[in-house]
């Protein structure tokens, strides 16, 4: 392993974000070098672009024909230039082991993006990064295996890093909030990925509360903006321009302002919620709680392979933790999202009595951590670079 780097990518809708990663021989970590790059930044970034019609992206797909606009090659080459340039900068002359993460749907082989909802399709992303770097005398110690999704990296991440909270789990149930919402589950010891629980258990952007809102909108920092905006009537665009995130909608609630106020208990109550779910899901199977973002989705199916487990350890990660974990000093989000937790758990009749006392006798406080792993989907690509070279 000393042979190669190893670089951790987390590509997201409007930068990329790359870490040298280390490796001890047991755990991972991030190291010193690192290195974040918006797109905006690169020469003939169009801003104003628009993507194909998502309908015409998933038909494509299907009739798997996928038909390039002239706009979509364009910005896929910035694209893959903003990748060339961070790699370059934390590049130290030995070859380079590459894991990557992308939103998007991919391709067969995993190596393409072949629909996104927020930007160009580029089916073969793999190959035109490798192009690139290799134009740029950047050596791969092997070809880039797979773009991962952000969210597995989060679960990786958790897991094989020295910091991971997953480590000594073996239920374990992991949100991460940044861009978007990130879902990591952990049964029996083994990370599952959320693709293969489809049946059973959703995805959380997949639910939407009784307001008709998808539980990203609580889960991610632009969606807890998007939620303040609709309260204050301050769009989005504005609250971005008066540098109004959701670490000021914070400081707002502790001076006071009402609608910050409500903001944050929308917030900590639906996050209660949606952890509720989790919880029973686990132990009784899915009982409906909420409805679907999209009303065509196949039901989930009440019975599982997991009936009557508990989970030993929940964990709020990225930018949703550091504002949980900063509004510890407060009243507002950390202390109602445990107490209505709590109020969800003990009414609860689907849940015995030793489940209850398992969540609750212990302490939500002690169950519930805040993930302090900067950057997990960068770190969890590394790892998972590293874990299929040494299968490979």
């Amino acid at each position: 392993m000393d042979s190669f780097q190893i670089i951790g990518i987390d590509g997201g809708a409007t930068k990329v974000s790359a870490w040298e990663i280390e490796y001890n021989g047991s755990t991972f970590s991030l190291g010193q070098a690192h290195y974040a790059e918006q797109y905006i930044n690169q020469n003939f970034f169009n801003s104003s672009f628009t993507p194909v019609n998502i309908q015409t992206q998933l038909s494509e797909m299907n009739m798997n024909n996928i038909q390039l606009t002239g706009n979509e090659i364009k910005q896929g080459v910035v694209i893959i230039q903003t990748f060339a340039t961070v790699i370059n900068r934390i590049f130290s002359d030995k070859p380079i082991l590459l894991g990557m993460g992308m939103p998007g749907l991919k391709s067969a082989d995993k190596r393409g993006i072949v629909a996104m909802a927020n930007g160009p399709r580029i089916p073969h992303f793999c190959d035109q990064l490798e192009e690139k770097l290799s134009q740029m005398n950047i050596p791969l110690a092997a070809p880039i295996f797979q773009l991962g999704s952000d969210a597995d990296y989060c679960g990786i991440g958790e897991e094989y890093a020295s910091e991971g909270a997953f480590y000594d789990s073996q239920f374990g149930y992991y949100l991460g909030g940044g861009t978007g919402a990130a879902d990591a589950l952990k049964c029996d010891g083994k990370l599952v990925p959320l693709d293969q629980t489809k049946s059973w258990l959703a995805k959380s952007w997949e639910l939407k509360t009784e307001n008709k809102l998808s539980l990203e909108r609580y889960a991610s920092a632009g969606g807890i903006q998007f939620v303040y905006s609709l309260k204050s009537g301050i769009s989005v665009e504005e609250l971005n321009r008066e540098g109004l995130y959701p670490n000021r909608i914070l400081e707002r609630a502790i001076t006071g302002e009402y609608t910050a106020i409500e903001t944050l208990k929308d917030v900590s109550h639906t996050l209660a919620k949606l952890y509720h779910e989790r919880i029973e899901t686990l132990f009784a199977g899915w009982q409906s709680p909420f409805s679907f973002v999209n009303p065509n989705r196949a039901p989930l199916e009440p019975s599982h392979p997991y009936l009557g487990k508990v989970f030993d350890i929940l964990i709020i990660g990225q930018r949703l933790g550091a504002l949980m974990e900063k509004s510890k000093e407060s009243i507002y989000l950390w202390r109602p999202f445990l107490s209505h937790l709590e109020m969800l758990i003990s009414s609860n009749v689907k849940l015995d009595s030793q489940t209850k006392n398992h969540y609750l006798e212990n302490g939500l406080e002690k169950m519930v951590h805040i993930s302090q792993l900067r950057d997990a989907p960068a770190l969890g690509a590394g790892v998972d670079a590293v874990l299929h070279y040494k299968q490979s």
